[in-house]
């Protein structure tokens, strides 16, 4: 019996000595599901992985592509961070336009009470007498992912905000804005000759303003003046205040 097992060894050992070796850099594709956290969310940072990613958030499936051991070392970080306390908490941006001048006929609606402060300290650093609220805009995104929205104000004025992306730090504590963009499009007319000689023509142009910044770190509920803009000059400048919320 003893020779009989040992002649099995032997017959076997060719066998398994022909078993494939996986190739590392064979390029493979690889599905991936998720139960708990955004996978849209993980885009970003799975690019960092060199593969190719594919995301359907109808079936919560990621779908990598690239050579197999960094698309093992991409499923490995999935797993690592597809856990029940992973859960993607939503974030509400909000944008105040606020405008302020001399003039005593400027438009726009008193500064609510919540923004007091914030407009207090903006006088001081800046004397005019007058600070009004143009509009207010508000947009909710998830972690890593961009969102955007518009208004349209009287005299055929339109507003903007948006984000690339949006990212909350691991303690909660702080939100990373990725190509904030806040705008407001200004309606003006300017002359034309007119070609039959007759009076001259008009035509309506806009003008646009706001600020665009790559990166912004706001505490969460703060209220954070993230930049200055003009509407009709520095006599009638613009202030964009944001204040970032995470919502369970």
């Amino acid at each position: 019996m003893k020779r009989f097992l040992l002649a099995l060894a032997l017959l076997a050992a060719p066998l398994l000595a022909q078993e494939p070796v996986l190739n590392p850099e064979e390029g493979i594709q690889k599905l991936v599901n998720v139960k708990y956290i955004d996978p849209a969310a993980l885009r970003n940072l799975l690019g960092n992985f060199g593969v190719d990613i594919r995301v359907d958030d109808r079936i919560n499936v990621i779908v990598l592509s690239g050579p197999r051991r960094r698309v093992t070392t991409a499923e490995d970080a999935i797993k690592q961070l597809d856990v029940p306390g992973a859960a993607q908490k939503d974030i509400e941006l909000t944008v105040y336009f606020v405008i302020a001048g001399d003039q005593s006929n400027m438009t726009g609606n008193p500064i609510p009470q919540d923004l007091q402060s914030t407009v207090t300290t903006l006088k001081n650093t800046f004397p005019f007498k007058n600070y009004l609220l143009l509009d207010v805009l508000s947009l909710r995104s998830r972690s890593g992912v961009g969102a955007s929205t518009s208004g349209q104000l009287s005299g055929n004025r339109y507003t903007s905000f948006g984000v690339r992306s949006a990212s909350l730090e691991a303690d909660g504590s702080m939100v990373r804005l990725d190509h904030l963009h806040a705008g407001l499009r200004i309606p003006h007319t300017t002359s034309i000759l007119n070609p039959a000689g007759g009076p001259p023509q008009t035509k309506l142009e806009y003008m646009d303003t706001g600020i665009s910044t790559d990166i912004v770190d706001v505490k969460e509920g703060q209220k954070l003046v993230i930049g200055r803009s003009s509407m009709d000059g520095p006599e009638k400048p613009l202030f964009m205040i944001l204040i970032a919320k995470v919502v369970n």
